[in-house]
């Protein structure tokens, strides 16, 4: 049984070849794409290349981080040829996009923008690098009638669930957004994975410790990061292999 895998990478933008290495050793057909270009605004989930690696293989796995796990999830509730997703640090909501003050949802689904909850700009951190963990939850409180309609509806995808977050994320409360998915996923097949001293990027078992993307807090540290990723790595190969 060949098992393909679209690998999302999070809002640095760069596509982790370490971790698509990684999977290629285990055996996986892996495609692991730059899936947006400046921009995470208004993309359509439809963009995701998920043909070729159904037209290749018998099974689909998607692995998403951060806002590729967002991305993940949301493939999950539309598209049937997905048997397997893994949402490294996940959101439980669609989040928007911020220009000029401007914000657009960050994802379409047959050219229409799906509802998001507003960022709340009246926020500022009060540390430096920024932690955005409150940001989230600020901006759920202030627009909480916006929540349920912007809510990933993960219990429509009857396929297998893995994730896996850091109880130390700095970035947003992926916990509380993991232990929400689950809630709703009732009897569905779900397993969340948590460190409570990890942080927002979890590492497999070789994997270096990550750089890039936009200066902030991530939390975590390298230790309890691996921690995380070795527990959460024995089900990745668990679900990659059917």
């Amino acid at each position: 049984m060949s098992t393909g895998v679209l690998l999302l990478h999070g809002s640095s933008g760069t596509p982790d070849l370490e971790r698509a290495r990684l999977l290629e050793a285990a055996g996986c057909d892996v495609v692991a794409p730059r899936w947006f270009d400046g921009r995470i605004s208004e993309i359509p989930l439809e963009s995701f290349p998920l043909a070729g690696l159904a037209a290749r293989n018998d099974r689909i796995v998607v692995i998403g981080v951060s806002r590729g796990a967002e991305a993940a999830l949301l493939l999950g509730t539309v598209d049937p040829r997905i048997d397997a997703v893994v949402a490294i640090s996940p959101s439980a909501y669609v989040w928007p996009w911020i220009e000029d003050e401007l914000q657009t949802s960050a994802w379409t689904w047959k050219d229409q923008p799906l509802p998001y909850v507003p960022f709340d700009l009246a926020w500022e951190p009060d540390d430096d690098p920024p932690s955005y963990t409150d940001f989230y939850r600020q901006s759920l409180r202030a627009y909480g009638a916006d929540a349920e309609t912007a809510r990933i509806p993960a219990e429509r995808f009857a396929g297998e669930l893995l994730l896996v977050a850091g109880g130390d994320d700095r970035v947003w409360p992926s916990v509380d957004f993991a232990e929400e998915i689950a809630e709703a996923r009732e009897d569905l097949p779900t397993r969340t994975i948590t460190v409570a001293a990890a942080g927002h990027r979890p590492l497999f078992p070789g994997e270096q410790p990550k750089a890039g993307g936009q200066r902030m807090a991530r939390g975590g540290s390298e230790q309890a990061d691996r921690e995380l990723g070795e527990l959460a790595w024995r089900d990745v190969l668990r679900l990659l292999t059917g």
